[in-house]
């Protein structure tokens, strides 16, 4: 069970404190157990700090501990400290990743379900959009995207799945999978009626819940390939 380790503290020496940590990563690398660490400052006391450390289980946690380098900076880090820090040992019983969820709302229910209107709900007005099957591989605007979802949708009765995803900080990683057939004109070819099937990875970057800029990377030569022509630039 994922286990978090939440410091409290009071400084006024943040920097020292800083570059300590720093040191202390450096100093464990390799070594470590800790997978993810987010310090906070409180808006209403800029003195007042909360460290979030999160291991992969409590006994991980107790591993890192007895690290001879952990036990040293932490000493340093009471020297640093208004009194002595606070810690509160937590148990992981929930864990939503909200980016994670907006990104299958665009394969669910805009490019399968059809619902274009979504697209307004999770991207910004002047997205900015890369895609390696474009003459123009960069484009910005929600419309763009519309668009081109639409002339997708058009052309092929297709479905995704979403084979793995990986959400860290403003980033979204999907890798999935896309099977489709071919029903209507696309890049110039006339409907075959084939069964296509193409994997790709697409990458989101996040601000404030919305998707601001995205990159598509597909294998579109096989999909050519599969529709009986050869990739075109």
């Amino acid at each position: 069970m994922t286990f978090l380790q939440l410091i409290d503290c009071r400084t006024d020496r943040f920097e020292e404190m800083n570059r300590l940590m720093d040191t202390w990563a450096e100093q464990t690398r390799g070594k470590r157990t800790a997978t993810h660490e987010v310090v906070g400052r409180d808006r209403s006391d800029g003195a007042h700090f909360v460290e979030i450390v999160e291991f992969p289980s409590y006994e991980e946690a107790m591993r890192n501990s007895r690290l001879p380098e952990t036990d040293r900076v932490f000493r340093e880090m009471v020297a640093l400290c208004d009194g002595m820090p606070t810690f509160t040992d937590l148990d992981v019983v929930r864990d939503e990743t909200f980016n994670a969820e907006t990104m299958r709302r665009f394969y669910e229910e805009v490019a399968v379900g059809g619902d274009i209107d979504v697209i307004d709900e999770l991207y910004i007005p002047d997205h900015i959009d890369h895609d390696v099957a474009k003459e123009a591989n960069t484009t910005v605007g929600r419309d763009v995207l519309k668009a081109d979802v639409t002339r997708w949708r058009q052309a092929f009765d297709f479905d995704f799945t979403l084979d793995r995803q990986v959400a860290e900080g403003d980033t979204v990683v999907t890798l999935w999978t896309w099977r489709g057939r071919h029903r209507g004109d696309f890049m110039g070819i006339a409907p075959t009626g084939r069964e296509c099937t193409m994997t790709g990875t697409t990458v989101c970057r996040f601000q404030d819940g919305k998707i601001h800029e995205s990159w598509w990377h597909y294998d579109i030569p096989r999909l050519m390939r599969e529709l009986g022509a050869e990739a075109s630039a």
